[in-house]
């Protein structure tokens, strides 16, 4: 009689350790492949808002109104736009302090963008660190399972007189599913890992120009109102 080598059935007649093993690489590939849809559609989001804030900023509207709009939609800005809003924040309110010395003005409005970067940064990452986990543990995880369902095949051999292939290959089948659980869950983890890496590495770069950018424009306008006085 042929025997029935779906996975299915293999992991039904598995040793409770191996189905233990499945169901945790399983859970956790649910959850990584949750990561990766949320992520996909938050770095799309992102993009867009910073690349329109980016077009409304060099379009020649004026600092003021950029950030009076910024301070009305502060809650659906993006990154780009919320550091600019702080780094501007700051200025106003060391100018109503009656300071004037530029470099007094220039580092703190670099300082508050500076943590506003750092802030938005933590937020655009979050996730990447359960991938990566999912990445490197998935394959031991599984091959642990493996390795746990081959010794349980081969001890449940030990009292037989006759071993055949017939015998042994439903037991080794059995494990070698968990390795390969372990690998769907780890292979996709790891190559949205290094694709949202990728963005992330693009996005940053981007704020940081933008900061740079701006501080010019900022150290423009404190050198002219300075020689206007």
């Amino acid at each position: 009689m042929t025997q029935d080598f779906s996975i299915i059935h293999l992991l039904l007649n598995a040793s409770w350790v191996v189905q233990v093993v499945v169901l945790m690489l399983m859970g956790v590939s649910i959850a990584s492949w949750a990561a990766i849809f949320r992520k996909i559609i938050s770095i799309k989001h992102i993009k867009a808002l910073n690349d329109e804030f980016e077009r409304e900023f060099w379009s020649g509207t004026s600092l003021n109104e950029l950030f009076a709009s910024a301070a009305q939609n502060a809650k659906l800005s993006g990154p780009m736009e919320r550091i600019f809003a702080s780094g501007m924040r700051e200025y106003q309110k060391l100018r109503e302090r009656r300071i004037n010395d530029s470099s007094a003005l220039m580092d703190g409005a670099r300082r508050a963008m500076r943590a506003s970067y750092q802030r938005e940064m933590d937020a655009i990452e979050s996730n990447l660190s359960l991938l990566a986990s999912v990445g490197s543990v998935s394959p031991y995880v599984g091959l642990f399972g493996t390795v746990w369902g081959i010794m349980h095949a081969f001890t449940g051999l030990a009292g037989m007189q006759q071993v055949t292939l017939a015998k042994v290959a439903p037991g080794i089948a059995e494990a070698l599913v968990a390795t390969a659980i372990g690998l769907f869950a780890a292979i996709p983890a790891v190559l949205a890992y290094n694709r949202f890496s990728r963005d992330i590495d693009r996005i940053s770069i981007k704020l940081e120009t933008f900061i740079e950018e701006f501080s010019n424009i900022l150290q423009r306008n404190v050198s002219a109102s300075s020689n206007a006085h």
